[in-house]
């Protein structure tokens, strides 16, 4: 069985071994699959962007005809040099095609594979961990330490320092989508040229709307001690491929937010003016379902909701399996503490 993990996954990454040219790329970090993909390509061919050297394919359509994978990867291009092919599974298994080039000699050619979710038993997955020229690596959320090198080496790259409490906010803001976390931190970097130091106010500004997803209903309903409107759009955020970790991280974004409100409620700004002095700015459809919330909730039971769902994140980086199940059960249990009030 030739299944990466851990350090062996950044060894081949950095120098992919010759004579296991087969990689599978699968898991539920979509953006992690395809960065991993687009550095393995960008090292396979002297020019990604010449169709002769990059063949990319459909693996639905290689499902039909598996045949077509070997002979595309025994072809020999006609001005001569390397050659790769990038497939993007779909929901039909071409594994026959692996099992083929698995008994084949493959020169100057690399396969690159990009997958979603793979069971252990699928296909697909079984035949590349059994070919000998052949090498399945898993892509999930980052870790903890994962996500700190990232910060690290993106605001390293800009100049940049990051203040304490500004990390620890960051780290749970990111993670569910290593493309989506890269994309924003780019954001924070560019925000904060010449600064020389990244701030808490700097990371709320920019990362606070992270996401474009429609995660305001069941966030909301969490904070304002609604658990049946949780159950349902929790239920269509799932149906609709999302992320768990993505909507404990808009709860996240949401219980600063509210901890940040209650403070200045309890120093006696207006409730008016705490509404709509927040930036994103709040819209007029949610403002309901916000005052709910900062009357369920005192600026220190906030506090305790924060640790909560830190607490929630991290579990969900250690069972990603289970991410679904930890996620609704935090919101649950979080609309059950709102009822209680103070």
């Amino acid at each position: 069985m030739v299944a990466l993990r851990g350090k062996e996954i950044d060894s081949y990454l950095l120098r992919p071994d010759p004579g296991r040219p087969i990689i599978l790329l699968y898991g539920p970090d979509a953006g992690l699959v395809r960065e991993r993909a687009e550095a393995l390509m960008a090292s396979a061919v002297d020019d990604p962007n010449d169709p002769f050297s990059l063949v990319r394919l459909d693996g639905d359509e290689l499902a039909a005809e598996p045949s077509r994978l070997v002979d595309e990867a025994m072809t020999v291009p006609l001005f001569g040099g390397r050659r790769a092919i990038r497939v993007r599974a779909g929901s039909r298994s071409f594994a026959g095609g692996i099992d083929t080039l698995a008994e084949m000699p493959l020169r100057d050619c690399r396969i690159v594979i990009e997958a979603g979710e793979l069971r252990p038993e699928s296909p697909l997955r079984k035949a590349c961990e059994r070919a000998k020229n052949a090498v399945a690596i898993g892509c999930y959320p980052d870790t903890e330490r994962d996500l700190a090198k990232l910060i690290d080496d993106e605001l390293k790259s800009s100049n940049l320092r990051i203040a304490q409490d500004a990390r620890s906010t960051l780290m749970g803001l990111l993670g569910g989508d290593r493309q989506a976390s890269r994309n924003e931190l780019h954001k924070l970097a560019l925000f904060a040229h010449g600064k020389g130091e990244v701030t808490l106010d700097d990371v709320m500004t920019v990362v606070s709307d992270a996401s474009d997803l429609k995660l305001d209903p069941v966030v909301d309903a969490a904070f304002a001690g609604n658990a049946a409107i949780v159950e349902s759009e929790f239920a269509k955020a799932m149906v609709a491929g999302t992320y768990p970790g993505v909507i404990i991280a808009a709860a996240q974004r949401q219980a600063a937010w509210l901890h940040k409100s209650a403070l200045s409620l309890s120093e006696g700004a207006p409730l008016a003016t705490v509404l709509d002095g927040g930036f994103p700015r709040l819209h007029f459809s949610r403002k309901g379902a916000v005052e709910s919330a900062l009357r369920n909730f005192s600026a220190q039971r906030l506090v305790g909701i924060i640790d909560q769902l830190a607490a929630a994140a991290l579990d969900m980086r250690k069972q990603t399996t289970l991410a679904a199940v930890i996620a609704q059960r935090t919101l649950l249990a979080i609309a059950v503490n709102a009822r209680r009030r103070g």
